[in-house]
């Protein structure tokens, strides 16, 4: 064997080595991209699932105080029937205590419990869909991944599908640049 053909044989092992190498590359980089955007779908979908689960509760909880003052209201009317009549008491003089019931507040503080963590919960989701847009786009967008991107046609998703959940209030402000103040009440 001559000189010629180990150098031949040398620069087609080079190559080969740089075809493997740069396939792996291309190999790697698609299903980065693959996980990345199957994890924002899925964050996304949870964001939903978390929405969804607290709205739930919120409306189930809430419901609670109406069927308490129902409740009390006819043992109330129970009480009150029982105690004096159906035509209330008829004397001058009464010597009774009453004790009246009154209205849990706890229900209430329940509620409110309820929606701070649900608001804690979905603001925790969202900043993960945040996070996970953020380091897909920053994969696409520096090089050699951008040319890569480009080449296996990424994103193969419309990333502005998969935008957080935010109030009017939120857009109006950001738009105008221009923040209100709070009235809690009208």
């Amino acid at each position: 064997m001559g000189k010629g053909l180990f150098a031949a044989l040398g620069i087609l092992l080079i190559v080969g080595l740089v075809a493997f190498w740069f396939l792996g590359a291309v190999i790697s980089f698609n299903n980065t991209a693959v996980r990345m955007e199957n994890g924002i779908k899925a964050q996304y979908d949870q964001n939903k699932n978390n929405y969804t689960n607290y709205f739930n509760k919120l409306k189930e909880a809430a419901q609670i105080p109406t069927m308490y003052v129902d409740d009390m209201k006819k043992l109330w009317d129970g009480v009150m029937a029982g105690r004096y009549g159906k035509e209330g008491s008829k004397a001058m003089f009464q010597w009774i205590q009453e004790r009246n019931p009154k209205v849990d507040s706890s229900l209430y503080r329940k509620i409110q419990d309820i929606i701070e963590a649900g608001r804690n919960s979905f603001e925790a989701d969202q900043k993960m869909l945040i996070d996970k847009k953020r380091e897909y786009e920053n994969l696409l967008g520096v090089f050699p991944n951008s040319f890569l991107a480009g080449f296996l046609g990424f994103p193969k998703i419309n990333l502005a599908d998969y935008a957080i959940v935010t109030s009017e209030e939120t857009e109006e402000t950001f738009k105008t640049k221009k923040s209100k103040p709070i009235k809690l009440r009208e």
